[in-house]
């Protein structure tokens, strides 16, 4: 809109009278009003009326101050033209060609400025009928009425402006001052926390970064931790700040992937189970119920470790103890809800100190990629869908995580367990580290659940020279239906699945990884490997064999097993399964078909162990070394027992084809189980590796054996026990049928698999028929 230059007259001397003289007045409707193209127009208008105003009647000043630029929207075409209120009705001033022509002016009255002051408070904004009203009233033009407001309105806008930026500027007056004082008391003082400066400025962006977020957890830990002191009825305990863990991190790099893709990231090749795949990340709603939960699961897991009878009953032999499962329903009365028809309860308690600190061990159980890796012979497939607490303090304290799980053993006969559970850390006033799991099925209720976690997991308590001491407690409830006759006592026993079986590996696991960081090798045995990084990448390159070998021999419900009925009494059942190699240097591209059987031996298990990984022994039953010489050039040591460890053969072949060959080999046992893995290996590789060279990129195809007690002696089956249990042995080659990946398998190739693997069932079964157990 144009704007105007508005020159009220209200309360200042006229200026020009009827002889051109300095006197008379203005009205206070004349307010020269001008569009945009007459602005000079009326500049020089101005100027004029200056120069022949006398000095003692008004100053320059008085009048730049009555100037006004005009804009808002209640102008009218009136306006427009520039009306003025004259005496006698004159028109079209700012168009008059004769400037000089004399006007009369004349002011408002007290009376009727006192009666627009009063409608003003009432209405501000006179609408038209009002303005006619009022005018009529007062003796005014309608026109009159609506410049007054105008100008009444633009005066109050400017005395409130004003009185704002004094207010305005009076807080920040105030406001500097305090700032100026706070950063006074700042410079004097201290973190509490920390020692360190307070005032920001003398801190890096990244540790005021971290400081806020140390702040937001430790808000997170004290609302979970105040849920806990509602739930369970304790106060809160309030724990120190712990410096983050300095320990060293592991020496092997975990969590390598195996044929399957890696452990824990769940985006393996061969599909997903169907709870694994139906399970998605907690709602909202569902967040905090799973932290009452897992803070009751807490409170009962303490309970279970530490308790003794009459919740854990001794069996007759004086070291085997039972759960009391009415006792078990009294004591913990809140938990996850009675057992499923169908589903038997399976609970175990061990303890066991390892050589790992308990900063450590805590790592490894929260890691989901560490955990599939220490624990990769149970442990098949496993996934973090979501962190609702990371911890506090740089630790894992507090910290709680959604997973899924899927759980084996070595064995395409016995069915994997599939879990949904929430995983809590927390450390207690003592000191002593817990880890606890706790299905969440009745958030996510599947008919085809077959397993469910009741409060399971661990105590770490700190011990002298860099040991813990662990006690593994494990509760399920499952549908056990699924299980093959040979394998049903086993499982049926609780030591498939059982806490003996979780500790005992992780004992075994822990001596390896000790092993790996040893820096005082003899070298007085011929073959031993005393090349630190060389120990290292050959143990890297062992560990991938065993978590491929894992991973493909259980009946994990990404796996298709096709069944292959033996053709004589005496023959087991062989299963059949073919993946594609591409694009993974890890093993070589093409066709690879995985043949797995398993069968039972009247032979006790650690002598099944030791005849398998002995070289001396291997052509009796290794068809591919042509009954050639097995001699070991290089092995590592992996613990205590001599059965742990890492070997390279070379089979001494009369056939000069195979002169280059070398098998890797790698040998573990424990109380609950065995395994003998190899995979051919290229000589020009493996002095790679020997010289600490990358093993990722070592093309590997395992296969091997994994001996299980069959659970009918009196300690549940332990290998180690010579008395009357036999064994049940798990063999399972892969074998590279076609080269290229998008051939076609042949039936041909199939049954030279099966072939290969019945023979040397049959050549083990000789070999060791005059041992019974």
């Amino acid at each position: 809109m144009p704007a105007g230059i508005m020159i009220p007259a209200m309360n200042m001397p006229s200026m020009l009278g009827r002889n051109g003289d300095v006197g008379g007045s203005f009205g206070f409707s004349s307010s020269l009003s001008l569009s945009q193209p007459h602005l000079m127009e009326a500049h020089h208008q101005l100027h004029h009326h200056l120069d022949m105003a006398p000095q003692n009647t008004t100053s320059e000043s008085d009048i730049a101050a009555a100037v006004r630029i005009r804009g808002e929207d209640e102008f009218d075409s009136a306006t427009k033209s520039g009306s003025e209120n004259q005496e006698g009705g004159a028109s079209g001033g700012d168009q008059d060609p004769r400037p000089n022509k004399k006007k009369r002016y004349h002011r408002h009255t007290q009376h009727q400025i006192q009666e627009m002051e009063s409608f003003f408070k009432e209405c501000p904004h006179p609408d038209d009928k009002q303005r006619k009203e009022l005018s009529r009233e007062l003796g005014l033009e309608p026109l009159q009425v609506k410049f007054w407001f105008q100008n009444k309105r633009t005066q109050m806008k400017t005395q409130h402006e004003r009185q704002e930026n004094t207010q305005l500027r009076t807080d920040n007056d105030k406001l500097r001052a305090d700032n100026m004082r706070l950063r006074e008391a700042l410079s004097n003082s201290s973190c509490p926390n920390c020692g360190g400066p307070t005032a920001i400025g003398e801190m890096s962006f990244d540790e005021h970064h971290l400081r806020l977020e140390n702040a937001r957890l430790r808000e997170e830990i004290d609302r979970i931790s105040a849920i806990a002191a509602k739930y369970v009825g304790k106060p809160v305990v309030s724990y120190p700040l712990l410096s983050p863990p300095s320990a060293p991190s592991c020496p092997l790099e975990l969590g390598i992937g195996g044929f399957g893709g890696q452990p824990g990231v769940g985006g393996d090749m061969y599909g997903a189970g169907e709870l694994l795949r139906s399970i998605s990340g907690p709602t909202e709603a569902d967040k905090p119920i799973i932290i009452e939960l897992a803070v009751a699961a807490m409170e009962e897991l303490i309970g279970m470790a530490q308790m003794g009878e009459p919740l854990w009953l001794t069996k007759l032999d004086g070291t085997t103890t039972v759960l009391n499962e009415d006792e078990y329903i009294r004591s913990f009365p809140r938990g996850i809800g009675p057992k499923p028809d169908g589903f038997k309860c399976e609970a175990s308690r061990e303890t066991s100190v390892v050589i790992m600190n308990h900063v450590n061990l805590v790592e490894i159980l929260m890691d989901v990629n560490q955990w599939s890796t220490v624990f990769s012979g149970i442990v098949s497939r496993a996934m973090t869908l979501e962190v609702l607490s990371t911890g506090v303090a740089g630790n894992y304290n507090g910290a709680l995580q959604v997973m899924t799980a899927e759980l084996q053993v070595p064995s395409p006969l016995v069915p994997t367990r599939e879990s949904y559970f929430v995983r809590y850390c927390k450390q207690h006033a003592d000191g002593t580290w817990a880890v606890v799991d706790v299905s969440l099925d009745n958030l996510r209720p599947s008919p085809s659940a077959r397993c469910r976690r009741r409060p399971s997991g661990c105590l770490i308590q700190e011990m002298p020279n860099g040991y813990s001491k662990v006690t593994w407690v494990e509760h399920v409830e499952v549908d056990e239906r699924g299980v093959h006759n040979l394998y049903k006592q086993l499982v049926s026993s609780g030591h498939a699945f059982g806490a003996k079986r979780w500790i005992s590996t992780l004992d075994r696991q822990c001596e390896r990884l000790a092993s790996a960081m040893a820096t005082n090798i003899p070298t007085v045995d011929v073959g031993v490997i005393t090349n630190q990084d060389g120990r290292k990448s050959m143990l890297k390159l062992a560990e991938r064999m065993v978590i491929s070998f894992c991973a493909g021999v259980s009946a994990s419900t990404a796996h298709t097993w096709t069944t292959i009925s033996g053709t004589g009494a005496e023959t087991d059942d062989v299963r059949v399964m073919t993946r594609k190699s591409v694009d993974d240097p890890g093993r070589p591209p093409g066709i690879v078909l995985s043949a797995a059987t398993s069968f039972w031996l009247p032979v006790p298990p650690k002598r099944v162990f030791e005849f398998l990984r002995d070289e001396n022994s291997r052509s009796e039953w290794d068809i591919l070394s042509n009954g050639g010489v097995v001699q070991e050039m290089a092995h590592i040591a992996n613990g205590r027992d001599t059965g742990n460890c890492v070997s390279l053969l070379r089979v001494n072949s009369a056939n000069s084809s195979q002169s280059n060959m070398l098998i890797l080999q790698e040998s573990c046992t424990d109380s609950t189980g065995s395994f003998v893995i190899y995979a051919p290996v290229d000589i020009v590789a493996m002095n790679v590796v020997l010289n600490g060279g990358d093993p990722d990129y070592v093309a590997l195809l395992p296969s091997g054996f994994a001996v299980l007690p069959d659970g009918t002696t009196a300690h549940g089956g332990g290998i180690g026990e010579t008395g009357h249990g036999g064994s049940l042995l798990t063999v399972a080659f892969q074998i590279l049928v076609d080269s290229v990946p998008t051939a076609k398998l042949s039936l041909g190739s199939v049954a030279t698999v099966n072939n290969l693997i019945a023979c040397t069932v049959e050549r083990i079964k000789a070999a060791l028929s005059g041992e019974v157990a």
